[in-house]
């Protein structure tokens, strides 16, 4: 496997955009022929370049990388931010099946498979691992503290409580990434304008995983400047949850649902027992609202994953070191909503909500 070189990369017009918010440089084409160049050939060449711009392709990075992906839950959200993880990549001329390597296991919530797929990689000389949510990113540093692989992470919520960056957002270490934090007030101030006259807010969440416990004391903070009270239930695992969902559904108006890895496994089966009781569940991104949530002032986790390519494009072709690189955050929330729940649940949603939607949806996908 030849190892990481430094290269300028040479981007087309069409992404130099995408290049320049990752540190990247385009390349130029000299404007004056060299003596022997015909008049012919510099037109030709000329044509070739514009070609390329038209296609929006774009060059190659030079060198061969090998990555090593390691996934924390099976997703949605985690999903799409491996996919534009790739696409952010891709943007940078780091292509899958030309010059990289892909190597790509999930967890499915378990902890300990996470430590054998981070072994895994390492074993295979990865250049670069990408842990995708906390718990994968607090196991990909653990294990290589002491070896030089660099991790890029996304979908953490807070890196600095997850104790891997500090509190001016730098590296605790050869790890950096990207954070997936919620828009709490956003958040709370849609659920006030869709239900008018609620109360208390449901919130399930997986005490273990420190991104959730984050968010929901944020949650508390916040909940009573908008008039709520936040009823919040802790479960340890999956086999939790159905049990804890029956309860909370008779204490509460309605359901929040974090980015809780553990928790969004089992959504399908919260929704169903929610819909049969008349009471609407928000998300927190895109992809809740599309199998059955009723909204959400959201992420966009495809985004998310690009930012994370581009993170990642600078340490693999030698522009930057990852212990150099501050985490980034995304900044825009916007909103998601279903009309099929909505008419199902017998609400209508504001139009001062819908007109300015991200997207809307009018089914639910199994």
């Amino acid at each position: 496997m030849m190892k990481k070189t430094i290269a300028a990369l040479m981007i087309t017009a069409m992404t130099a955009t995408a290049m320049t918010a990752c540190g990247g440089n385009s390349g130029q084409t000299s404007t004056s022929a060299a003596p022997e160049t015909t008049a012919a050939e510099t037109d030709a060449a000329a044509g070739d370049t514009q070609a390329a711009s038209d296609s929006g392709a774009t060059a190659l990075a030079d060198g061969e990388y090998t990555i090593g992906i390691g996934q924390f839950a099976v997703h949605g959200s985690l999903d799409n931010c491996r996919e534009g993880f790739l696409q952010g990549l891709a943007e940078a001329g780091i292509v899958e099946g030309e010059n990289l390597t892909v190597l790509y296991e999930n967890a499915n919530t378990d902890g300990g498979m996470g430590t054998q797929i981070i072994s895994n990689f390492m074993s295979k000389d990865v250049d670069l691992i990408c842990a995708i949510a906390t718990p994968m990113a607090q196991t990909a540093y653990g294990a290589t503290k002491r070896a030089d692989v660099p991790v890029i992470y996304t979908a953490v919520t807070d890196p600095v409580l997850a104790m891997l960056a500090t509190e001016d957002r730098m590296p605790v270490g050869n790890i950096t990434g990207t954070s997936d934090k919620l828009p709490v007030e956003e958040q709370l101030q849609m659920i006030r304008e869709i239900l008018p006259d609620a109360k208390t807010i449901g919130i399930l969440y997986s005490t273990s995983e420190v991104n959730s416990q984050a968010t929901l004391e944020e949650y508390k903070a916040a909940a009573p400047e908008f008039g709520f009270e936040i009823v919040e239930t802790g479960v340890s695992g999956a086999a939790d949850i159905p049990l804890a969902t029956d309860n909370l559904l008779e204490k509460v108006d309605c359901l929040n649902n974090l980015t809780d890895n553990t928790v969004v496994s089992s959504l399908p089966m919260i929704l169903d027992k929610a819909n049969k009781k008349g009471i609407p569940v928000f998300g927190s991104e895109v992809e809740q609202v599309k199998i059955g949530c009723l909204a959400s002032m959201g992420l966009d986790y495809i985004e998310l994953g690009k930012q994370t390519g581009h993170m990642a494009a600078q340490v693999l072709t030698g522009q930057a070191q990852a212990s150099e690189l501050p985490f980034e955050i995304i900044e825009q929330a916007s909103f998601y909503g279903n009309t099929a729940v909505a008419e199902n649940l017998g609400i209508t949603l504001p139009e001062e909500l819908t007109s300015s939607a991200a997207e809307m949806f009018d089914s639910i996908t199994n």
